[in-house]
Protein backbone atom coordinates (compact mmCIF):
# COMPACT_ATOMS: atom_id res chain seq x y z
CA UNK A 1 0.00 0.00 0.00
CA UNK A 2 3.17 1.99 1.25
CA UNK A 3 4.66 1.85 -2.58
CA UNK A 4 1.84 3.15 -4.53
CA UNK A 5 0.95 6.01 -2.31
CA UNK A 6 4.21 7.60 -2.32
CA UNK A 7 3.86 7.12 -6.46
CA UNK A 8 0.93 9.24 -6.46
CA UNK A 9 2.26 11.75 -4.35
CA UNK A 10 5.32 12.16 -6.68
CA UNK A 11 3.59 12.57 -9.65
CA UNK A 12 0.99 14.78 -8.07
CA UNK A 13 3.99 16.47 -7.02
CA UNK A 14 5.46 16.54 -10.65
CA UNK A 15 2.21 18.06 -11.96
CA UNK A 16 2.66 21.43 -10.94
CA UNK A 17 6.19 21.60 -12.67
CA UNK A 18 5.45 20.55 -15.47
CA UNK A 19 2.80 22.52 -16.18
CA UNK A 20 5.26 25.59 -15.46
CA UNK A 21 7.40 24.27 -17.99
CA UNK A 22 4.82 24.13 -20.37
CA UNK A 23 3.82 27.32 -20.00
CA UNK A 24 7.53 28.92 -19.88
CA UNK A 25 7.68 27.22 -23.31
CA UNK A 26 4.85 28.38 -25.09
CA UNK A 27 5.22 31.60 -23.75
CA UNK A 28 9.22 32.14 -25.28
CA UNK A 29 7.71 30.88 -28.82
CA UNK A 30 5.20 33.41 -28.69
CA UNK A 31 7.68 36.05 -28.14
CA UNK A 32 10.21 35.04 -30.26
CA UNK A 33 7.72 33.79 -33.32
CA UNK A 34 6.14 36.73 -33.09
CA UNK A 35 9.31 39.17 -32.93
CA UNK A 36 10.63 37.22 -36.03
CA UNK A 37 7.24 37.35 -38.08
CA UNK A 38 7.54 40.68 -37.34
CA UNK A 39 11.05 41.38 -38.11
CA UNK A 40 10.72 39.88 -41.20
CA UNK A 41 7.09 41.96 -42.50
CA UNK A 42 9.12 45.30 -41.41
CA UNK A 43 11.95 44.20 -44.07
CA UNK A 44 9.43 43.70 -46.99
CA UNK A 45 7.90 45.69 -49.54
CA UNK A 46 5.28 47.92 -47.95
CA UNK A 47 4.64 50.65 -51.05
CA UNK A 48 6.36 51.25 -54.59
CA UNK A 49 6.16 54.73 -55.66
CA UNK A 50 6.54 56.13 -59.64
CA UNK A 51 7.97 59.18 -60.29
CA UNK A 52 7.34 60.46 -63.71
CA UNK A 53 9.94 61.36 -65.99
CA UNK A 54 10.01 63.44 -69.45
CA UNK A 55 8.73 60.88 -72.21
CA UNK A 56 10.48 59.15 -73.66
CA UNK A 57 11.32 57.98 -70.16
CA UNK A 58 10.26 55.63 -67.78
CA UNK A 59 8.56 56.51 -64.57
CA UNK A 60 10.85 55.68 -61.43
CA UNK A 61 10.31 53.08 -59.38
CA UNK A 62 10.83 53.42 -55.80
CA UNK A 63 10.00 51.01 -53.12
CA UNK A 64 10.01 51.48 -49.32
CA UNK A 65 10.08 48.57 -46.82
CA UNK A 66 8.44 48.42 -43.21
CA UNK A 67 11.91 49.80 -42.34
CA UNK A 68 12.22 52.67 -44.26
CA UNK A 69 8.66 53.42 -43.64
CA UNK A 70 8.48 52.95 -40.33
CA UNK A 71 12.26 52.47 -38.83
CA UNK A 72 11.70 52.17 -35.07
CA UNK A 73 9.57 48.96 -35.87
CA UNK A 74 12.50 46.78 -36.31
CA UNK A 75 14.21 47.88 -33.60
CA UNK A 76 11.62 47.11 -31.53
CA UNK A 77 11.29 43.78 -32.92
CA UNK A 78 14.56 43.20 -32.72
CA UNK A 79 14.53 43.79 -28.73
CA UNK A 80 12.08 41.56 -28.51
CA UNK A 81 13.63 38.58 -29.85
CA UNK A 82 16.43 39.49 -27.43
CA UNK A 83 13.48 39.40 -24.56
CA UNK A 84 12.48 35.93 -25.56
CA UNK A 85 15.67 34.41 -24.76
CA UNK A 86 15.81 36.74 -21.64
CA UNK A 87 12.60 35.18 -19.71
CA UNK A 88 14.88 32.02 -20.22
CA UNK A 89 18.10 33.69 -17.98
CA UNK A 90 15.90 34.97 -15.54
CA UNK A 91 13.14 34.33 -12.62
CA UNK A 92 11.34 35.48 -10.54
CA UNK A 93 10.59 39.46 -10.54
CA UNK A 94 13.21 40.29 -12.84
CA UNK A 95 11.74 38.03 -15.11
CA UNK A 96 8.03 39.18 -14.95
CA UNK A 97 9.82 42.98 -15.56
CA UNK A 98 11.12 41.30 -18.89
CA UNK A 99 7.59 40.02 -19.47
CA UNK A 100 6.39 43.58 -18.75
CA UNK A 101 8.98 44.90 -21.41
CA UNK A 102 7.58 42.34 -24.03
CA UNK A 103 4.26 43.34 -23.63
CA UNK A 104 4.79 46.67 -24.38
CA UNK A 105 6.98 46.39 -27.00
CA UNK A 106 4.34 43.71 -28.79
CA UNK A 107 1.47 46.19 -28.12
CA UNK A 108 3.98 48.77 -30.32
CA UNK A 109 4.73 46.41 -33.35
CA UNK A 110 1.03 45.59 -33.11
CA UNK A 111 0.50 49.67 -33.37
CA UNK A 112 2.84 50.16 -36.46
CA UNK A 113 1.38 46.93 -38.45
CA UNK A 114 -2.14 48.52 -37.83
CA UNK A 115 -0.82 52.02 -38.85
CA UNK A 116 0.43 50.30 -41.88
CA UNK A 117 -2.72 49.05 -42.46
CA UNK A 118 -4.63 52.44 -42.82
CA UNK A 119 -1.74 54.55 -43.70
CA UNK A 120 -2.18 56.39 -47.06
CA UNK A 121 1.53 55.52 -48.55
CA UNK A 122 2.17 57.03 -51.68
CA UNK A 123 1.75 55.00 -54.74
CA UNK A 124 1.18 51.03 -54.85
CA UNK A 125 0.86 49.92 -51.17
CA UNK A 126 0.85 46.15 -49.74
CA UNK A 127 -1.44 45.60 -47.00
CA UNK A 128 -0.07 42.12 -46.45
CA UNK A 129 2.76 42.61 -44.77
CA UNK A 130 1.45 45.58 -42.17
CA UNK A 131 -0.72 42.61 -41.43
CA UNK A 132 1.77 39.93 -40.58
CA UNK A 133 3.63 43.14 -38.38
CA UNK A 134 0.27 43.58 -36.67
CA UNK A 135 -0.43 39.57 -35.92
CA UNK A 136 3.58 39.13 -35.01
CA UNK A 137 3.04 41.94 -32.14
CA UNK A 138 0.03 40.95 -31.11
CA UNK A 139 1.67 37.09 -30.43
CA UNK A 140 4.86 38.73 -28.86
CA UNK A 141 2.17 40.88 -26.53
CA UNK A 142 0.05 37.61 -25.48
CA UNK A 143 3.80 35.57 -24.77
CA UNK A 144 4.97 38.95 -22.68
CA UNK A 145 1.51 39.14 -20.79
CA UNK A 146 2.09 35.39 -19.63
CA UNK A 147 5.23 35.84 -18.31
CA UNK A 148 4.38 38.99 -16.51
CA UNK A 149 0.71 36.87 -15.06
CA UNK A 150 2.85 33.47 -14.15
CA UNK A 151 5.97 33.83 -14.92
CA UNK A 152 7.76 34.26 -11.33
CA UNK A 153 6.56 30.80 -10.39
CA UNK A 154 8.50 29.08 -13.72
CA UNK A 155 11.87 27.40 -13.79
CA UNK A 156 14.54 29.22 -14.75
CA UNK A 157 16.86 27.89 -17.25
CA UNK A 158 18.92 24.96 -16.22
CA UNK A 159 17.03 24.72 -12.84
CA UNK A 160 16.81 20.94 -12.84
CA UNK A 161 21.03 20.38 -12.78
CA UNK A 162 20.72 23.28 -9.51
CA UNK A 163 20.34 20.35 -7.03
CA UNK A 164 22.94 17.99 -8.52
CA UNK A 165 25.74 20.98 -8.63
CA UNK A 166 25.09 21.10 -4.62
CA UNK A 167 27.80 19.49 -2.43
CA UNK A 168 27.00 16.72 -0.36
CA UNK A 169 23.83 15.98 -3.00
CA UNK A 170 25.64 15.44 -6.04
CA UNK A 171 26.06 12.03 -8.04
CA UNK A 172 30.02 11.71 -7.00
CA UNK A 173 29.00 12.58 -3.43
CA UNK A 174 26.37 9.78 -3.33
CA UNK A 175 29.03 7.07 -4.96
CA UNK A 176 31.90 8.38 -2.06
CA UNK A 177 28.91 7.94 0.60
CA UNK A 178 27.87 4.66 -0.47
CA UNK A 179 31.64 3.00 -1.20
CA UNK A 180 31.99 3.99 2.73
CA UNK A 181 34.96 5.70 4.56
CA UNK A 182 37.99 5.28 2.98
CA UNK A 183 36.65 6.45 -0.14
CA UNK A 184 35.21 9.56 1.27
CA UNK A 185 39.41 10.04 2.49
CA UNK A 186 41.83 11.44 0.70
CA UNK A 187 44.66 8.68 0.68
CA UNK A 188 47.15 10.41 2.35
CA UNK A 189 45.03 10.44 5.09
CA UNK A 190 44.30 6.53 5.22
CA UNK A 191 48.47 5.74 5.24
CA UNK A 192 48.61 8.44 7.93
CA UNK A 193 45.94 6.59 9.66
CA UNK A 194 47.55 2.92 8.93
CA UNK A 195 51.15 4.48 10.25
CA UNK A 196 49.70 5.17 13.85
CA UNK A 197 48.43 1.38 13.80
CA UNK A 198 44.76 2.78 13.51
CA UNK A 199 42.17 0.91 10.97
CA UNK A 200 41.16 3.40 8.63
CA UNK A 201 37.69 1.64 7.66
CA UNK A 202 36.56 2.01 11.03
CA UNK A 203 33.73 4.26 12.07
Amino acid sequence: MTGPATGGETSGAGAPAARARRELTYAVLLCLAGAGLALWASTRTWAVELAARPAPLPPVRAARTGAGLLPWLPALAVVGLAGGGAVLATRGVPRRLVGVLLLALGAAVAAGGGYGLVAGFGGTVSRQWPAFCLVGGLLAALGGGGVALRGGGWPAMGARYERRARPGVGPAAAEAAAAGPVAGRRTTEAWDALDRGEDPTAD
